[in-house]
């Protein structure tokens, strides 16, 4: 056995990187520039004890809060099937708009959230997002009209708008790049699973009623509200800060943790993209701002990200219905029940893709591969008559979709370095992306049914789209590594940021 060196204390550290950069030396060193105080031996058994503790900590919380935040926006298709339109006198005009105002205020709050997530700090932050639209989900079972609806489901876009972005860049500081995908598809199966228990939950939860008054689908935003708040509460409680600040870690895993994220010991071996010091002392600039809005990348992925969330967010919203309109089961609590398939289909399979995203260290690459799955549920399912086969696509259709998503949330995040500009082209992204609910809202109106051909051959030319979009990302990032490679970008040596020569793009 190895005896552990002494190693310097967290100041020491912060106080050599500052040293460091204030000579202008480059924030990415090279792995034999540093002298580090761990041996191999030691630095595998940090890294295992590390991920472990952070991965058992963070990640159930986070997927947690994901969990419930797919459930409190796709609920109202529950809903839906089970008499909402009626109890509220509302048109099927009426309540795709009370859908396409929750992404509006969604949209519009997802910015400013992630700019403000550094100063108030993400165990404050994020909970109280979820304590809030929490509260305003619960009020969505004592709406008595399409005013009070309209009004509430803009209220719940603007709570829960940051909740997404500031978890990407959340886990951005915690994780190194190599790592990020598997940790966002863990999480990201939550929304996966949102649809399998969603189902499930709300056929139990209507059950309940008429209950004081209220009919049955008014506790399922009762109840689900409920859960929401306990879970945001208990997200103030787990989550940490920063590497720096958790409370689970020794000073030496401390240290060693933020080590691992500057790139100077462990398997990133210098290929990181930025300091944690740095970034906690980074001051807001309008110029890291611009410089996200102006990137060519977030672009691409934003809008292949966009067609992709229009597939994700109508097929929440609309499964129960579509599979209602199959005839394939007796009633709606049943097809409750069979819209839990799909989703539990394609929860292994977003986890076992994002893991072979990270050992491959490949983001777009892999999803030229996985959009084809869903293209071909899309293809299929809008012209062929059987009800069994157009069940058997929705599988497809979940699969190939869910799969994709960790991939594109990471690339971008991976490629982004400075908390500022990072923060912008996540936040941005998705924000782009969710436009997406709009296209969802008003693709697949009841007039469609059962068949809903042109909903499906919207969401088949974007999917479309999406997979011309990444293939353009991946030429482009080949091309930013190569002109590095050939002196390019050698101006921008020791800044720090992804322009750096030695930070190279991930395809």
């Amino acid at each position: 056995m190895t005896t552990p060196r002494p190693i310097a204390g967290t100041a020491a550290l912060e106080k050599s990187d500052s040293d460091h950069l204030s000579t202008g030396g480059p924030e990415t060193a090279k792995r034999e520039d540093v002298a580090t105080p761990f041996s191999p031996e030691d630095e595998a058994r940090l890294t295992k004890r590390v991920l472990l503790k952070m991965d058992t900590r963070i990640l159930p919380i986070l997927s947690l809060l994901f969990l419930c935040s797919f459930l409190d926006r796709t609920n109202v298709g529950n809903a839906k099937i089970i008499g909402l339109e009626k109890d509220l006198a509302i048109s099927n005009t009426q309540y795709n708009r009370g859908l396409a105002v929750f992404y509006a205020t969604y949209i519009a709050s997802e910015l400013p959230s992630n700019l403000l997530l550094k100063k108030i700090t993400p165990r404050v932050w994020l909970p109280l997002l979820t304590v809030v639209w929490g509260i305003v989900t619960m009020c969505l079972g004592f709406v008595r009209s399409f005013g009070s609806f309209f009004a509430v489901r803009a209220v719940l876009g603007l709570a829960e708008g940051g909740l997404l972005p500031g978890m990407v860049l959340y886990l951005s500081g915690l994780y190194t790049r190599q790592e990020m995908a598997v940790r966002i598809g863990v999480f990201y199966t939550a929304a996966s699973l949102s649809g399998a228990f969603g189902g499930l939950l709300a056929r139990g939860l209507s059950a309940i009623g008429p209950r004081g008054g209220l009919e049955g689908w008014r506790w399922i935003f009762i109840m689900e509200g409920v859960i929401t708040v306990v879970a945001g509460v208990i997200a103030y409680f787990f989550l940490p800060t920063s590497v720096a600040t958790a409370s689970y870690l020794t000073q030496e895993e401390r240290d060693f943790a933020q080590l691992r994220l500057q790139g100077k010991i462990g398997a990133a071996g210098g290929d990181e993209r930025f300091n944690p010091v740095l970034e906690r002392e980074e001051k807001f600039k309008w110029s890291e701002v611009r410089r996200g809005i102006l990137n060519l990348q977030v672009w691409l992925t934003a809008t292949a990200y966009f067609a992709i969330l229009s597939g994700l967010y109508s097929f929440g919203l609309f499964l129960p219905t579509i599979i209602n309109d199959l005839k394939i089961t007796s009633n709606a609590n049943e097809s409750q029940l069979w819209s839990v398939i799909p989703y539990a289909v394609a929860t292994p399979v977003t986890v076992a893709v994002a893991f072979a995203s990270d050992r491959l260290k490949l983001r777009g690459v892999i999803m030229l591969f996985t959009l084809p799955i869903a293209i071909i549920g899309y293809a299929v399912i809008g012209n062929v008559p059987s009800p069994n086969v157009r069940f058997g696509m929705t599988c497809l259709m979940a699969v190939g979709m869910y799969s994709s998503v960790p991939c594109i949330l990471v690339w971008n995040s991976n490629n982004s370095a400075g908390h500022y500009k990072r923060a912008t082209t996540s936040a941005l992204q998705l924000a782009v992306a969710n436009c997406g609910g709009f296209v969802a809202t008003f693709a697949y109106p009841s007039v469609d049914g059962p068949l809903y051909h042109k909903g499906h051959s919207i969401i088949l030319g974007l999917l479309v789209y999406a997979w011309l979009a990444i293939l353009t990302n991946v030429f482009w990032c080949i091309k930013i590594n190569k002109d590095k490679a050939r002196g390019k970008y050698d101006h921008h040596a020791g800044s720090g940021d992804d322009r750096d020569p030695m930070f190279k793009m991930i395809l």
